[in-house]
Formats: structure tokens, sequence, C-alpha cells
């Protein structure tokens, strides 16, 4: 009975803080218009027996079935996101809330908004769960595997619809700040329950907000109130150590600033971070150096296939200056018989760093990976950026979940790696010829069966992500790599 759907609804939207049981007939009539509905039979209120979800879509069903809503995934996701906007108090209502729960613990202000967050939707959890993910060992510790899979595939109507909807310049980006509450258009996603933390980093605005399709737990987003690039300044190594220090069970990374190595969305100013151990995180020293500059900064280079320097002091404020440092120099560097070059012959800069920043204890560290966008005629995308015999696995941009060992591979994959399962069996299949090589290799080293295929291929998927890695290292971990690695420390420690 749709009436009891929508009074069960109404209690999820009074618990959630922003209605009084006294706006419950307001909130039952504004639902029964929008869904087609003009009747309301009696319905019992009580505790509702389902969760939010399952509520939104039987209201989004009975829309459909009344024709208030069309079959287009936008029509039904905008329509959606305007039904759970019951279930999301206004913003200021959302802040005031956050700063409560902060007041007694900031992992209580976190827990609050996540929460919320899940229950009204913004956070796709079962999208979320239809990725596929498995850990993989390796020397460098447990490295996670995902295909991901949890944004839905646009059919004809969708894509119809997105030609024929015209272009808009609002909001600028998918983060601005001006997507809080928009409803959305055929070609940008609905974004009506949509809510934003206000946060102030040394007398500048910005923002903090949860991935809608997180690739770990709790996945959020701190950016720009002012749309503008992204760049690696003095000023991100602060930033990073400030967001740190008010949410201290969070890490807080930034992507690097330019193409090939940067990022998916370059033109607006943002950090990424969340409440996730990835491999890199528990990676070990293997080489330790003193910051003659930084005596009170500790540094390292870590054992991980791209090139990594670690700092960590409780001077926040040294931390960072040693870190602008790192970048500094690195920005400048080059090593020719390494392929390394700070610049082109006309002046383009090739180097930039992607840093982590995490909170040990009564220690700040800082996590400094370098990074080049060079191109050769060898590789054309990229002398550090996966080659091209790996590219049949992943060839997209190596950004900052990547880095810490956290692979994101395409949907593609699903069913490609089904049909070379079937071609490792012997079995008839569909096998994508730019698989024959790697599959070949599986053969010759695996005795294989309908048991263990699966995992012999996730495995061999995980040492195919290690190499991306070891690709995207600018001092290689060998010998030469190595020397090149503490010349440049060398040149880091020089005046």
């Amino acid at each position: 009975m749709i009436s009891q759907t929508i009074a069960d609804f109404i209690t999820l939207a009074i618990a959630s803080g922003g209605w009084m049981e006294m706006d419950r007939v307001y909130l039952q009539n504004r639902i029964l218009g929008m869904i087609g509905e003009t009747e309301f039979e009696e319905a019992e209120i009580r505790s509702s027996p389902k969760p939010s979800t399952p509520l939104m879509d039987e209201l989004v069903e009975t829309a459909k079935k009344n024709h208030v809503v069309g079959d287009s995934l936008s029509e039904q996701e905008i329509f959606a996101a305007q039904l759970m906007d019951f279930l999301t108090p206004p913003p200021s209502v959302v802040n005031a809330f956050f700063a409560q729960y902060y007041a007694k613990d900031p992992k209580k202000a976190t827990d609050y908004f996540y929460d919320l967050c899940k229950t009204n939707d913004y956070v796709k959890t079962r999208a979320i769960a239809k990725n596929i993910d498995f850990p993989v060992e390796t020397e460098y510790g447990t490295l996670e595997i995902t295909i991901n899979l949890s944004k839905p595939e646009k059919d004809p109507k969708q894509i119809a619809l997105e030609k024929n909807t015209a272009q808009a310049n609002y909001p600028q980006c998918p983060l601005c700040m001006e997507n809080e509450g928009y409803k959305g258009r055929a070609n940008f996603p609905a974004r009506t329950n949509h809510r934003i933390i206000r946060m102030n980093l040394d007398g500048e605005s910005w923002g903090f907000q949860y991935s809608p399709y997180a690739y770990y737990n709790e996945h959020c987003i701190v950016l720009s109130e002012e749309h503008r690039p992204m760049e690696i300044t003095k000023q991100t190594f602060d930033r990073l150590l400030k967001i740190i220090e008010v949410l201290p069970h969070y890490f807080m990374g930034s992507n690097a600033d330019l193409p090939i190595v940067g990022g998916s969305i370059l033109s607006h100013d943002h950090y990424q971070g969340g409440r996730h151990t990835f491999a890199m995180d528990q990676a070990p020293i293997e080489f330790s150096f003193s910051f003659k500059k930084f005596p009170d900064v500790t540094a390292g280079i870590v054992k991980w296939p791209m090139s990594v320097i670690r700092l960590q002091s409780k001077n926040k404020a040294e931390l960072a200056r040693a870190a602008h440092e790192v970048f500094a120099k690195w920005a400048v560097y080059s090593d020719e018989p390494l392929d390394i070059s700070a610049y082109s012959q006309d002046g383009t800069l090739h180097h930039t760093v992607t840093p982590i920043a995490r909170k040990k204890e009564d220690f700040f560290e800082m996590d400094i990976v370098l990074r080049d966008n060079n191109v050769s005629k060898e590789h054309p995308d990229g002398i550090f950026h996966p080659h091209q015999d790996v590219q049949h696995i992943k060839k997209e941009n190596i950004g900052l979940i990547e880095v810490m060992g956290l692979a994101i591979l395409p949907p593609r994959l699903k069913t490609e790696l089904e049909e070379v399962e079937k071609y490792l069996l012997d079995e008839e299949n569909k096998m994508v010829s730019y698989h024959k090589e790697w599959a070949d290799s599986i053969k010759m080293n695996h005795q294989l069966t309908k048991e263990n295929v699966n995992e012999v291929v996730q495995k061999e998927l995980g040492q195919v992500f290690k190499r991306v890695l070891e690709d995207a290292g600018v001092f290689k971990r060998d010998e030469q790599g190595r020397t090149g690695f503490e010349r440049f420390i060398n040149y880091l420690n020089s005046n």
C-alpha cells in the first residue's frame, strides 16, 4: 500500500532532524502530489521496517506508473533526489548538527554526516556494492583491486536526452559549491539531496563532502569555494596538514596538477581523503636520510613501486616547509640518463608531486610521490605512465587513489576477464585479442582448473597493477634507479 510507504518515508524524514511531527500532513501531501496520487488511505505511524532506499524505489515506481516521471535514467535520478531531499535537513541545519557533534568528537561529526549521506542516497551504497573488489599480495604489501561497476551505463534514451539538452555553464563543474541542492539535468547529475560542510582553511572558504561513488570507506572531497584550476603550491601542504589536524582520523591527499599524472578533474582545486588504510600507508622506510634544513623532520624513501619520500614531524609548520622544499627541488631536477627531464626545450614544466598527509599519534606525516609527465617516441602516452604492454588492463591516468595501492579498473574488464578464463580453460570464448599475450603467459605458468582459474586471474591482475605502479615510478627499483634516487636526495640537501 503506497500510503503506508509514504507514512514510513515521512517517519524517516522527521528522524533526520529537518522536520517535526507537526509537519507530517504537509509532507504527506507534498509526496502525494509528487508521485501523482490524490488520496491518502489510513496508515500506521511506526518505525519503518525498511531502510530509505527501498521506500524511495516504491515511490519512484508509483510516479512512473502515474506518468509523472519518464523512463530515462536522468529523469528518475532527478526525481529520486528530490524525494531524498525530504530526508536531508537544509545546509544550515546539517552544518549546525556537524558542529555540535564535532564539539564532542571529530569522529562523531563525520559519522553523522556520512550516515546522512548514505541514508539519503547521495552516497550510492547499492551501486558501489556492484563493484568487484579483491586483495592481491605482493612484495609491497596487499594491493587492492577494484573493477568499477558502480556508475550505471547510459541507455539509448538517456544518450538521446543528453544530445538534445542545451549546454549550460551552471554549475561550472561537478565540484562547485553551486551543486548543493541543484536539480540536475539530462547531462548533469541530480544534486537536490547534496550537502556540503563549510570549512575555513587559513581564512579561505572550503567545502567538505562525500563522493557519491566512493572507492573506499568514507571517501571524501575537500573543495575550494572558488572554481579555479588545481595547483600544487606551498599552500597545498599547509592545507593538507590543517585538514588532518581538524579531522585526525582521516588521511588527505592531492592529485598531481599536470596532465597524464593528474586526476580526472584538474579544473577545480580540491583534495581527497577518507577513513581507509592503504598499502602505501603501511609500507616501511627502506632508506632513511637527514634533512639538513629541517632538523625536526625525519625523512626516508618508502619501499613502494613508485618513488615516494616520507616526511614526519610533530611540528606541522616545519613539515609543510620541508614538503614544499621537496616539491620545489623536484620541479627543476633532471637526470637525463634516467629519462628524467624537468623542462621541455620550450620551457614546459613536467615535474610535480602527489602529496598525502595523515596523522599518526602525535606526529604529522606526509608522503610525497614524485611525478613526471614527459612523453617519448617509445612511450607516447607517458614515460612514467602505464606502458603499452599493460594497457590492456589499465591505460588511464594513475591518480591519487591508485598511487596509494588501490586499482580503479574499467568496467569492461568484468566481461573481458570472464572470456579470458574461458580461453585459459580451452573453452569456446570471445576473448579480445589484446589480452592474448597476457593470457598465454598465464597458461604457461599455471596448472589451471575450473576451481582455481578465477583466483589465478585475480592474482595475475594484481601483478599487472603492480607493474602499472612500477611504470609510473620515476626512479626504478633496480640498482640504477636506487643510485638515481640517492643522487636526488643529495641534491635535496644541497644549498
